[in-house]
């Protein structure tokens, strides 16, 4: 049985239908751009401090050094989470004594914020943060919303696929489904037809031309009937952990998916947190990922997979590592460096979709790429959580992302290499990893005798 790529061959590796495909297929992602990183601004954490209300009788001076100072970036600012004991301090205010000269302030009681809190409007006039106080000791509810949001893009993925996939013909799919996914798979149905009937047509004229019509048309009516009656093995995901070599390449696929998940997600959302405009950081945290694309285009049309991917985790990586070793004064250069590491993890993010895609064999390569996308979504569900490690330790997140992102570098590199190489089509057929001992199926002997008899390459992954 002639498979798809074999049937469409005519149309070329890169032509009109591939680009008007590819094009119609990126632009379905633009909408995500409107609210994929909106959890940033939602869930912001201004500046903020104890509420003092207005019933207390204290003086301006008091008021304004109600809450005790603390050590942030070097430097000595109000505390978040406490304030110095409201009847000590309305007593001292009522006797006309001045806070710093009248009275130390290093000696008075302190209390948490009793009264709620004042949040900073400068940069946010509202977000989830401020409106159910998810701060000091509910801190951590902060990251777990966030995690939410992200748990909530997994199930309403999954349940989108779902009614694609059981009500394709059915009312209850959205109207953009039915406009735009739905026109390209009608378009490609139709190319594999037309192309279809043009390779049984291409057959006749070649018989005529040696007077054998009749045994020509014989011969495309058993084409036919095996292009419509042939079905194809099902597999299921247990397919995915047959062999040792499959098992091995899905696990690392997971670990590496999740891990760049994490470095990318946690570095988007940390962006706020860093020296300057919140919306600025943000702005420049998304453009460093355009050329990141293009470094990773060229790298996947130019060099090997597993050395292109583990350059560019390495860089993210390592730059990160170096962010604590930056002097707190030379915070624009900190940026810099988180930008540059965004920019190494953005374009391995880029590359490990075809990289994935190449290591897994026709059969199974949906559900192989589908395992570990599911992977990343779990990775931008930790991510917050990365982040929120900054309450303690302000480089702590950039150390755990950068060990977390060299290591899966390392891990990188024991991959099979995919570029120039022909698609594996079953599982005998796909790549070994390294390390992995491996003696020869007599499937895969015949498959290595095919290619020798017929060098054409119909799926290659060079671009």
């Amino acid at each position: 049985m002639r498979d798809y790529d074999e049937v469409t061959s005519f149309l070329g590796e890169w032509g009109l239908f591939q680009r008007l495909i590819f094009f119609l297929l990126s632009a379905s992602i633009i909408p995500n751009g409107f609210n994929g990183m909106s959890i940033v601004f939602l869930a912001g954490t201004p500046e903020h401090r104890c509420r003092v209300p207005d019933s207390a009788n204290l003086s301006s001076a008091w008021r304004n050094h109600s809450a005790p100072l603390r050590l942030q970036d070097g430097r000595q600012v109000p505390h978040n989470c406490r304030r110095y004991r409201l009847a000590a301090i309305a007593n001292f205010s009522a006797l006309g004594l001045e806070p710093g000269r009248d009275v130390d302030l290093e000696q008075l009681e302190q209390e948490d914020c009793l009264d709620g809190w004042e949040f900073s409007q400068d940069v946010y006039l509202s977000t989830i943060v401020t409106e159910w106080n998810l701060v000091c000791e509910d801190d951590w509810k902060a990251p777990l919303t966030v995690s939410l949001f992200f748990v909530g893009v997994l199930i309403g993925s999954f349940i989108s696929g779902q009614l694609s996939d059981r009500n394709r013909n059915s009312w209850q799919v959205h109207s953009y489904y039915i406009l735009y996914v739905r026109s390209v798979h009608i378009l490609c149905n139709w190319l594999h037809a037309a192309a279809t009937v043009r390779l049984l047509h291409q057959r006749l004229a070649d018989a005529a031309a040696g007077a054998d019509i009749a045994g020509a048309a014989v011969r495309s009516a058993l084409v036919l009937q095996d292009l419509s009656s042939q079905k194809p093995q099902s597999h299921s995901i247990l397919d995915l952990l047959r062999t040792r070599n499959i098992r091995m390449v899905t696990i690392m696929s997971i670990i590496l998916w999740m891990t760049i998940a994490v470095g990318y997600f946690g570095l988007s959302l940390d962006t706020p947190n860093l020296h300057g405009d919140a919306y600025v950081n943000c702005f420049l945290s998304a453009v460093v990922e355009v050329p990141a694309y293009v470094l990773a285009w060229l790298l996947l049309r130019h060099l090997p997979r597993r050395y292109s991917m583990a350059t560019a985790l390495f860089l993210g990586g390592s730059v990160l590592l170096f962010v604590q070793l930056v002097p707190p004064d030379l915070y624009y250069l900190s940026t810099i460096l988180v930008m540059v590491g965004k920019f190494g993890v953005t374009a391995a993010f880029s590359m490990v979709y075809v990289y994935t895609a190449e290591l897994y064999p026709t059969v199974v390569r949906n559900m192989g790429v589908g395992i570990s996308s599911m992977a990343s979504r779990l990775g931008s569900i930790l991510s917050p959580y990365f982040i929120y490690l900054g309450a303690y330790d302000r480089f702590l997140p950039y150390i755990l992302m950068g060990s977390l992102t060299i290591l899966t570098a390392i891990l990188t590199l024991f991959l099979p290499e995919s570029f120039g190489i022909p698609l594996p089509d079953t599982i005998d057929q796909m790549l070994r990893v390294k390390g992995i001992k491996y003696r020869q199926t007599p499937s895969h002997t015949r498959m290595l005798k095919d290619d020798e008899e017929s060098p054409t390459v119909l799926k290659s992954t060079a671009f």
